[in-house]
């Protein structure tokens, strides 16, 4: 696996993604699969990267999720070890579960419910829904703000 830092041409939003090898981020950049998780723009290249250089003694710290709270954990590597991955993904898919129970499912209306909110059409609320990434540019461009979720829900209607 290898890290890169990217950053959309749109905004100039820089984050960071993962690929099986240089050559995986050339081929998903050549079929436009690249896309900023923040404003949605497909207009994504590497961004300058300070080199990943170790500790002496190849030792780190880092934050991570101990027991429901972040802890400084010493690192012996320079990667997670997959428990401590686990740990950090269910932390954030924690966060994200708890800020969606003070938001309503919109569905696929999402689109029309942000623009009726921003015209003062209907009341201000936190709602999130299903958007394409054209509709999500276009809210974007409007000014209305909306982001994707981190960790992919599931629509209610399709729950068991």
């Amino acid at each position: 696996m290898i890290v890169f830092d990217l950053q959309c041409g749109h905004h100039g939003h820089v984050f960071e993604a993962w690929f099986g090898s240089s050559e995986d981020y050339a081929d998903q950049k050549m079929r436009g699969l690249l896309l900023c998780p923040i404003c949605g723009a497909t207009d994504v290249d590497k961004a300058v990267m300070a080199p990943n250089v170790a500790a002496k003694g190849n030792r780190g710290t880092a934050h991570l999720p101990v027991d429901g709270a972040l802890a400084m954990v010493p690192l012996t590597n320079t990667s997670p070890a997959p428990q401590q991955m686990k740990a950090m993904l269910a932390a954030l898919a924690q966060a994200q579960a708890e800020a969606l129970k003070s938001s309503t499912w919109v569905g696929r209306n999402f689109a029309q419910q942000a623009r009726a909110m921003d015209a003062g059409e209907v009341p201000q609320a936190q709602i999130h829904g299903e958007a394409t990434q054209a509709q999500a540019q276009e809210l974007l461009e409007e000014g209305i703000g909306v982001m994707p979720l981190l960790i992919p829900v599931v629509p209610p209607e399709q729950r068991n």
